[in-house]
């Protein structure tokens, strides 16, 4: 895989899409990520902040597999 294509798939998301992608609400996603069990924000600005698209999918794989006992 290539620079250029590992920039373009691992984008930051706003929170509405973190929300789309992984069903839950604002509020539990901030719950979770204050008990270090959702991956991290990432500052964009004085006012806004996003989550990096892999580390979403690395959570929402690890859940899966949590799930099947694996």
């Amino acid at each position: 895989m290539n620079t250029t294509t590992t920039i373009t798939e691992d984008r930051i998301l706003r929170c509405p899409a973190v929300q789309e992608m992984t069903g839950l609400s604002r509020s539990t996603i901030y719950c979770l990520e204050l008990k270090n069990a959702f991956p991290a924000r990432v500052k964009l600005g004085e006012r806004a902040c996003g989550w990096r698209k892999s580390s979403i999918q690395i959570w929402i794989e690890s859940r899966e597999q949590a799930k099947s006992g694996a």
